[in-house]
């Protein structure tokens, strides 16, 4: 792989990369101040959506195109709710993203507001993540102080309120739909569709719902421009993500890269597989998506690399398991995780996981 240079953990390193006046010296919020200087609503979707950035949270919709799907000249409140229920087994991208650079984070929320015409964002952030919940909220506080948020932005006509949630301690809550109910104070549980959140979300009002990284990506793309996005990933998965690699590994992390990196070409950059041993299986995108073993070293970590595979990107958690590892074992521990986290609604998912908990038992016993 080309070198390549972070956008999104550039700066995770830095002291006091959490505060405002660090994010600003480095540049920060000047992709806001240009939107709401030069661009309007529509422009800063036109370039999303020309970008071709998809959403980042597993299912890979394009995010400008799934900002054009709220009604036209709606009297609102329109809201956008930011998905970091970041529950998916081995993913932490979006918790490292809201420790380390919270207001590249919060700076693409606005924008992200901006956009869609949203006059208030809720935060709803996994219950487990109390760092990173504390950290959002001092990036909050700081953007309030700083003018950033509140009463006609940086002397724009544009206002947003920003409200911080803390999640049920759920899986379920991330699914868009449940997200919406838990925020209403409802038991989470995904909606039937329609109506979508576009039309009918929470409160019943228009609702974009976009993934921490997602919305982070958003800034970068306004200040460099849709030439240098697409120049990174592939031609149908452009631009840049981060890589939860987990398990035996030497080096474990999160890795930035540009879309269609391989297994192989992450395990060169993380030290490989632990000393001694081999890959046996791994995961492409969480404990969720269907498994690769070795055979799959040199697939594309795309969205249509992935599918052809047959696969799933999803949150891009890699998991890497070597020959110690009895798969068996492993599937029966994410079936139990998944047996206990179904929110109860669906008979194949409440009854199913039950007995798929049951077969394996009886596989891991012989």
């Amino acid at each position: 792989m080309a070198k390549y240079e972070p956008v999104l953990l550039k700066r995770i390193s830095k002291d006091n990369s959490d505060h405002i006046d660090s994010y600003i010296a480095d540049g920060g919020y000047l992709g806001l101040k240009k939107a709401l200087k030069d661009m309007s609503p529509a422009q800063v979707i036109d370039l999303v959506k020309a970008s071709g950035l998809r959403g980042r949270g597993g299912a890979g919709f394009p995010t400008g195109l799934k900002w054009t799907f709220l009604p036209k000249d709606h009297p609102g409140p329109i809201y956008l709710c930011i998905n970091a229920d970041e529950s998916e087994p081995c993913t932490f991208n979006n918790r490292v993203l809201m420790e380390k650079d919270p207001h590249q984070v919060l700076e693409g929320i606005i924008l992200t507001s901006y956009a869609v015409g949203a006059s208030k964002t809720f935060i709803y952030v996994r219950y487990e993540y109390g760092d990173a919940y504390r950290a959002m909220e001092r990036a909050v506080k700081q953007a309030y102080d700083k003018g950033l948020l509140g009463k006609n932005i940086q002397g724009s006509s544009f206002c947003l309120e920003a409200v911080m949630h803390k999640g049920a301690a759920a899986y379920i809550c991330g699914e868009e739909t449940a997200l919406l109910d838990s925020l209403e104070g409802f038991r989470g549980q995904p909606r039937l569709r329609p109506p979508f959140p576009a039309i009918a979300g929470l409160y019943a009002k228009p609702t974009v719902v976009n993934n921490v990284e997602s919305v982070a990506s958003v800034p970068a793309i306004i200040n460099n421009g849709v030439a240098w996005f697409t120049a990174m990933g592939t031609e149908k998965s452009k631009g840049f993500t981060l890589y939860s690699l987990s398990g035996h590994v030497n080096n474990p992390g999160q890795f930035e890269a540009p879309l269609g990196i391989t297994l192989r070409q992450l395990l060169d950059i993380a030290g490989g597989v632990r000393n001694g041993h081999k890959l046996k299986f791994w995961t492409p995108g969480g404990s969720s998506t269907p498994i690769f073993t070795d055979a799959h070293l040199d697939v594309p970590l795309d969205y249509e690399g992935v599918a052809a595979a047959g696969s799933m990107l999803g949150t891009k958690a890699l998991q890497i398991f070597d020959e110690t590892t009895c798969i068996v074992r492993a599937v029966l521990r994410w079936t139990e995780f998944y047996k206990h986290e179904s929110c109860g609604k669906c008979t194949p998912c409440r009854e199913g996981t039950w007995w798929l908990v049951q077969v394996l038992k009886d596989l891991e016993a012989g």
